[in-house]
């Protein structure tokens, strides 16, 4: 006999062999995060993981279904299961659910009244930007603005997810440095003989950030052809929404911007899976696949920072790591995770 309110219990447990402390679970479970690409769905279930919870994604119906990736009658994997009908069928037994979660079928027992009860946990579902979006806590939207995204003087490019072994703190932290260029970006757009970082000022509003960085170095990739007159003044503004999502507008010359937005989605405390939308107004005939091999050259020389990188997690004290000026944006990040809730040792 199934135990209802075992069941029941689930939605609220900490996952098993959870890497985050349980209060650091509690408030990131509460915000939403990008789990996958809209294009790569069909009704084919797919397995995804976040914040530890392994989650089921399929669709059914007409709409987007993301659940626990678990049959409770034995606990088989539903994402190893199929749609049939509108409903997902567990490979195991044969359990059917429909799009709400609610079993509707038990073939060994064809005829027994199934309890209403006996159904799947389910998240909600936000599709944008060409991204699925879920909340573990069903917390308010708080879905980063991405306006180029929309926009139809922009065209749209979409990389691939892109997985690092390594921290989302970590990760977001190093989209928002503009000291590493010169150092960790010298094959695509970074140059060693321009260093210094002019001062900047970082602003807030609520859980978000803002900072304004001009500079002279350069975000045309080595070897492209580099219009902007000598000594133009680069803007790139960043806008940070916490925990793990942060947009870059880069102006371009004659009055052309390139949009980013780097979301970091936390697979686990240590293993992030990054979205990262991109929209621009000019070069619109440029071929995206050229756009996305420039990125994600951008994306891997990151990648190996961020995952060498000692300690692994993201201290929140200020007093763990040395900061220099340049760190700003960095110090008024850990500062509003800390504020957000997140404790001082936080693994982010």
């Amino acid at each position: 006999m199934v135990n209802i309110n075992s069941i029941h219990d689930v939605g609220t447990q900490l996952p098993r062999e959870c890497t985050f402390s349980p209060n650091d679970w509690h408030v990131l479970s509460a915000f939403w995060y990008p789990i996958l690409i809209a294009d790569e769905l069909s009704d084919k279930p797919l397995s995804v993981k976040l914040l530890d919870v392994k989650l089921v994604i399929y669709r059914a119906g007409g709409k987007i279904v993301v659940a626990r990736d678990l049959c409770f009658h034995r606990g088989a994997p539903l994402s190893k299961g199929w749609v049939e009908n509108d409903e997902i069928v567990c490979p195991y037994h044969g359990f059917r659910y429909s799009c709400e979660g609610i079993c509707t079928a038990v073939p060994a027992h064809p005829d027994a009244k199934i309890s209403p009860k006996l159904k799947l946990i389910t998240y909600p579902v936000i599709e944008r930007y060409g991204l699925i979006w879920t909340s573990l806590a069903g917390g308010e939207e708080n879905i980063p603005d991405f306006s180029g995204w929309d926009d139809p003087d922009y065209v749209n490019v979409l990389p691939p997810s892109f997985d690092i072994a390594g921290s989302a703190g970590r990760q977001l932290e190093g989209f928002l440095d503009v000291s590493h260029f010169a150092y960790v970006h010298t094959a695509t757009f970074g140059d060693r003989s321009n260093t210094e970082v002019p001062q900047y000022k970082v602003t807030r509003n609520g859980n978000q950030l803002f900072a304004d960085y001009w500079s002279t170095v350069s975000n045309y990739g080595k070897g492209q052809e580099n219009p902007a007159p000598e000594g133009f003044m680069w803007l790139r503004a960043f806008r940070v929404f916490a925990p793990f999502a942060a947009s870059l507008t880069v102006h371009f010359p004659n009055d052309g911007k390139l949009m980013i937005l780097n979301c970091a989605s936390p697979v686990s405390a240590r293993y992030t899976r990054l979205f990262c939308p991109i929209s621009r107004n000019f070069d619109k005939t440029i071929p995206a696949e050229d756009t996305i091999r420039f990125n994600l050259q951008v994306f891997q020389e990151d990648r190996e920072m961020v995952e060498s990188q000692t300690p692994e997690d993201l201290p929140l004290d200020l007093m763990a790591e040395a900061h220099i000026p340049a760190d700003r944006t960095s110090i008024a990040y850990r500062q509003l995770l800390t504020e957000l809730g997140l404790g001082r040792d936080y693994t982010s």
